[in-house]
């Protein structure tokens, strides 16, 4: 077992064999939304919830690493890239509400930064769909190069593969969401972070497809609780290995609570999702 395989399998619980991550890194792209703005003081509410891991910028897992230094902490993760898709993007031509998301990607910090930060994995986007294909090769050169270096110190890498470029006109299409899962794994990725189809039978397409790990993200915040945990109903019925959800749990009315119905349904535990 490698040093990337270890720190991976301790994401992973280890009577479901599934994980619950939860995402703090919005802030790099849209700044402090509603819920967020005391950036410690979430984070601390959010470890003291339990999860397996929390993903966050470089800048906040510096400011936050003393919050896990603790046995039995949730796993710090780092978001080693970024895009531009700030509301000030809106109004650009295109079919997507924000179409220049995407669009503008740059790698803000290598796995050897991550690690000395005492990061336990990294995360990266593969974003399909971009207008300028020169974009998605920048993207796949910039993924792959990380994930090498990743491999040879011991990193696990996560990629975000979603179907965000200018030309997507559904962000749910299950064949494009494969190949997007497909060509993030055949790059050197450890696990998937992607979107849920919506749908148990065409996600179950999805992770056919993928030999490594997939997780499915949050996406925008569910006015209730009901909603997000039945989509992770269906997405753990398809086979996905967890989730990895940021709004819904840190803007929620009680994200203690959302963190425990979650976890509920992710791990099984006996009488958490009811």
């Amino acid at each position: 077992m490698s040093g990337a395989d270890l720190r991976m399998a301790r994401l992973f619980d280890k009577a479901s064999g599934r994980t619950f991550i939860t995402a703090f890194d919005h802030g790099s792209t849209v700044g402090p939304r509603a819920g967020s703005e005391n950036a410690l003081g979430v984070l601390e509410r959010i470890v003291a919830a339990g999860p397996d891991g929390i993903l966050m910028a470089p800048g906040i897992m510096k400011l936050a690493a003393p919050l896990f230094g603790f046995r039995g902490a949730p796993a710090p993760i780092v978001r080693a890239d970024w895009i531009f898709n700030h509301d000030v993007m809106k109004g650009l031509p295109g079919p997507l509400q924000d179409p220049a998301q995407g669009e503008h990607y740059r790698v803000i910090c290598s796995p050897r930064d991550a690690l000395e930060m005492g990061a336990e994995a990294i995360t990266m986007f593969l974003i399909v769909g971009t207008e300028k294909g020169s974009a998605f090769a920048d993207n796949v050169r910039d993924l792959a190069a990380a994930a090498n270096e990743a491999r040879a110190i011991g990193v696990p890498v996560i990629v975000e593969s979603v179907l965000w470029g200018a030309r997507i006109e559904d962000q749910r299409d299950p064949e494009l969401l494969a190949f997007a899962a497909r060509v993030a794994a055949e790059l050197g990725a450890d696990m998937i972070k992607t979107t849920y189809t919506g749908d148990p039978e065409t996600m179950r397409q999805v992770i056919a497809g993928c030999p490594v790990p997939v997780l499915v993200l949050g996406g925008v915040r569910a006015a209730t609780p009901e909603p997000v945990l039945e989509a992770t109903r269906g997405a753990i019925a398809a086979g996905a290995r967890g989730a990895v959800y940021g709004r819904n749990v840190w803007q929620a009315d009680d994200p203690a609570e959302m963190c425990r119905l979650l976890r509920g349904v992710i791990h099984g535990e006996a009488g958490a999702a009811a």
